[in-house]
């Protein structure tokens, strides 16, 4: 009778779980809360709405690393968690698309900027008049060096994880999670330090929302991988079944390209000269 029940296949049938419906719940009030926060009213929807998110995304990481570890992660269901991972890179790229296509789009027309902003706010140049951009040979190169260096570090730990080197993967992952924090700090200096701000142009705006959002992204790569570092000092992770470790370092190296857009588009190119009159 135990050969009739036998799993004779390499795919996986999850186990019936709530998180998708509680998980769109919670960004539907997340959404809502924070339309009606922007409208001028009170964040308590919308950080119910974040805290629900946050609590969807805990649970049902914990869910699918329950099943990795109960051995239900096969050669098979690898490959799909490894789609879904490039998948969602292949979205969060198409995200910035979103904000280059915006500092392009009034970088190359800046008469049609101003003309529909009817100030001087544009100035029909680009930079806009009036508006002192970062010097990009100084923090922003030492913020593209760190991120740089931190590919390295992620890229060895990889290469320790294969070879079953577990200090070298926990010392490797240690050194990454330092130099994301670092970005960060250097960072929140640079935006300290800003000549303009978020409101009231273009330039500001776009600018903010480029490297802002970029930097939200350092913060929750960081992040992951303080818990793929806590998971391999646990004992987790091996050379043949280390998913998460994987989605981390990938997610990392996403990180890495998108920085070298914005310092090379963004910081030099925009710094003034090389932007169109």
């Amino acid at each position: 009778m135990a050969d009739v029940h036998a799993k004779h296949h390499d795919y996986h049938l999850v186990d019936p779980s709530p998180w998708p419906f509680i998980g769109s719940v919670a960004a539907f009030v997340l959404a809502v809360g924070a339309v009606l926060w922007m409208k001028g009213g009170q964040p308590y929807v919308a950080i119910a709405g974040f805290a629900g998110v946050l609590f969807t995304m805990v649970s049902w990481w914990r869910d699918v690393i329950r099943e990795g570890v109960q051995g239900l992660h096969t050669r098979v269901v690898q490959i799909h968690l490894r789609y879904g991972m490039m998948l969602f890179i292949a979205s969060e790229v198409m995200f910035f698309v979103a904000w280059f296509w915006a500092y392009f789009d009034v970088a190359f027309f800046p008469n049609e900027a101003h003309q529909l902003a009817r100030s001087e706010l544009v100035g029909g140049v680009w930079p806009p008049k009036g508006i002192e951009t970062f010097d990009p040979w100084h923090l922003p190169l030492l913020n593209t060096l760190i991120l740089l260096t931190s590919g390295t570090t992620i890229t060895w730990a990889h290469h320790a994880l294969l070879h079953n080197d577990r200090k070298g993967l926990k010392l490797g992952l240690a050194l990454t999670i330092l130099l994301g924090l670092l970005f960060t700090a250097c960072q929140a200096a640079e935006y300290s330090e800003a000549a303009f701000n978020f409101k009231g142009h273009i330039y500001g705006a776009t600018f903010f929302m480029a490297t802002g959002f970029h930097g939200f992204h350092v913060i929750v790569g960081t992040i992951f991988l303080i818990v793929c570092l806590v998971r391999a000092m646990g004992g987790a992770f091996t050379p043949k079944a280390h998913f998460g470790f994987e989605a981390a370092a990938w997610y990392w190296h996403f990180v890495d390209v998108v920085w070298l857009f914005l310092f090379a588009s963004i910081y030099v190119w925009g710094h003034g000269g090389g932007a169109g009159h």
